[in-house]
């Protein structure tokens, strides 16, 4: 998605949902450029799960810190260094054992990103829940913020869902089937909608 794209899609949300629109025009929310480094995106997702923002941040450094560099390790690197010194970071015995999977499959090519911006988001998501630790939710925020693709809806996101009951005042569990026909009004720039509904729980 380029950036006129995305102010495309900020007048169309506008436009097709009055009750969005209200968190549109008062969030400035600023347009996203695509990544390149998808190995680093991806092990950082397998850090961070199930932590706080403060703690991932804090675990990720040391890992970086780790290598002793600036930039973050490149697959061989990690692959190299031996369990016990990853662990020594704050992560996890599975969360090491996810991440190695990862740089395992990098390096040995059954995970390429060559040509992953021709792939259909269903491509993507079947590719990358192939990897150990990464299931379909990290996946679909993969394709949002480090793809950019613009109509991806992440029903298994539990912040979304609470700002899509707050929002549209739902009552009781607000079930797929529910948050698919709220979301229906978005398309095609369902990721778009998704980020100011996040905006609007800060």
């Amino acid at each position: 998605m380029t950036e006129s794209e995305f102010k495309k899609a900020k007048k169309y949300l506008i436009k097709a949902d009055p009750i969005l629109a209200k968190t549109i025009i008062f969030v400035d929310l600023e347009y996203r450029k695509p990544h390149i480094r998808f190995f680093e995106e991806l092990a950082s997702s397998i850090i961070s799960q199930q932590l706080s923002v403060k703690a991932a941040a804090t675990i990720e450094k040391r890992f970086r810190q780790l290598f002793g560099k600036k930039t973050f390790p490149k697959p061989a690197e990690v692959l190299k260094m031996p369990d016990i010194k990853i662990r020594g970071c704050g992560l996890s015995n599975s969360k090491v054992s996810y991440v190695k999977d990862l740089a395992t499959r990098v390096e040995d090519g059954r995970l390429h990103f060559r040509g992953i911006n021709k792939r259909s988001d269903q491509e993507v998501i079947e590719m990358l829940v192939s990897v150990k630790g990464i299931g379909r939710w990290t996946a679909e925020m993969f394709l949002m913020f480090s793809l950019i693709r613009p109509d991806v809806f992440s029903h298994g996101d539990l912040g979304l869902r609470n700002a899509m009951k707050k929002m549209y005042n739902v009552r009781g569990e607000l079930t797929e089937k529910k948050a698919q026909k709220i979301a229906e009004k978005w398309k095609p720039y369902r990721t778009i909608a998704s980020r100011y509904l996040w905006a609007s729980l800060k």
